[in-house]
């Protein structure tokens, strides 16, 4: 069975290449539906993308790569796409856009779209085996209990990263780029809520506050969720694509206040009550409980000097946290790393050293922010992969 591009994967970026490459077509996945993880994402609305994204909202060995795929192909683009669907939207937070009704409408856009460039989607299809041929590349597929061999000039691996591995993720984009000599970066979780010790914040699950937390190099104002085994909460999340083992996070209680000041007002409205009583009057009571205990308040708030006070707003503002770890890939929403970037063109995804082979979306070393930032990477790198192929087979 003969085609000209074989995409592997039938998630965001793989149906969003099949739409643009053009002549014979073949979509492989092994799940039983197309787009799963679009249709689970954003609380079942897809955060198809965000209004404000550019490179500097991703991560990657290589920062400058995601430059030409965001340029090409914009949150813009693909919102008139979705416009052109007829699927109603809505702005939440920081720009990040949700469908009014359910995401399974941007998975039924995009196998329209691919339907109409008349591309070919096969579902539970098992890869056994992929090589290189002469005139481009053999793939071996069990569907429906048939194994079948399929060839094309065009190979396009879209089949994501490691994380969520109960929806079926695997590392085997990653396998792929090893056998045809591609380099790797480490991979590892992220966005992912960020554990402690089970006792470290036992009384305090449930409970959400905004925040601003920092670590290596990343800083985020959202909201901060405790949780029996850690914290997450989208200010979390952020901030676990920066963290490293080992490493501390920092929690602004209160950003965007003085504490040092609200201190010192409260002292003279209330001098006579407890300090421990008064910081309830600050932060979440059972945060105020909790943290009067970790850090040993004690006395009333008109023994405090204003040096003592200095000391507690700085605390409130600079909570320094070491997690022991993270909860791994079972929750990630992404993975961290991945095929290099210096294996492959910006322009085209294509792999620099074996023509035909193209990578793309969370299988490449880019990561972009929670808030619709990696659905947009999906779209740009699978438009640009699509348009490199489509032009290709013109000639």
């Amino acid at each position: 069975m003969e085609y000209d591009t074989l995409i592997l994967g039938a998630g965001a970026a793989g149906l969003m290449c099949a739409a643009h490459a053009g002549g014979r077509c073949l979509v492989l996945d092994h799940a039983k539906a197309a787009g799963e993880k679009i249709r689970i994402s954003g609380g079942g609305r897809c955060n198809f993308t965000n209004m404000y994204a550019e490179p500097g909202n991703f991560l990657s060995a290589n920062p400058h790569f995601v430059k030409s795929a965001l340029a090409r192909y914009t949150q813009w683009d693909f919102l008139d796409l979705v416009g052109r669907h007829g699927i109603a939207w809505h702005e939440k937070t920081l720009g990040q856009l949700f469908c009014d009704g359910s995401a399974r409408q941007i998975v039924a856009m995009l196998l329209d779209e691919a339907a109409k460039a008349d591309a070919t989607v096969w579902l539970q299809a098992e890869i056994i085996e992929v090589a290189r041929t002469e005139s481009g590349f053999r793939v071996v597929t069990q569907n429906n209990g048939r194994r079948k061999t399929v060839t094309a000039a065009n190979l396009v691996v879209a089949t994501g990263g490691k994380s969520i591995p109960k929806m079926g993720a695997t590392g085997l984009a990653y396998d792929i780029a090893t056998q045809f000599g591609l380099s790797l970066t480490d991979t590892r979780p992220g966005l992912v809520p960020l554990t402690f010790p089970p006792e470290r914040f036992s009384g305090l699950a449930g409970l959400a506050l905004p925040v601003r937390t920092s670590g290596g190099g990343g800083a985020f104002d959202e909201a901060m969720l405790f949780t029996h085994r850690g914290l997450s909460g989208p200010a979390i999340l952020q901030v676990s694509s920066y963290w490293r083992e080992g490493d501390e996070i920092t929690v602004n209680l209160l950003p965007g206040a003085d504490a040092f000041q609200t201190l010192r007002d409260l002292r003279t409205q209330a001098g006579r009550k407890n300090l421990s009583t008064m910081l309830a009057q600050v932060l979440p009571a059972r945060l105020a409980e909790h943290l009067s205990t970790e850090w040993a308040l004690t006395g009333n708030l008109a023994d405090q000097s204003d040096k003592a006070l200095r000391v507690l707003a700085d605390r409130i503002h600079g909570w320094t946290l070491t997690p022991a770890g993270s909860e791994g890939y079972r929750t990630a929403e992404v993975t961290l790393g991945g095929i290099d970037t210096d294996a492959l063109s910006s322009a085209t995804m294509e792999a620099k050293t074996v023509p035909g082979l193209y990578f793309i979306g969370e299988a490449v070393d880019v990561t972009g922010w929670l808030g619709g930032f990696n659905f947009q990477w999906a779209w740009s790198s699978g438009w640009a992969a699509g348009q490199a192929i489509q032009t290709r087979l013109r000639r």
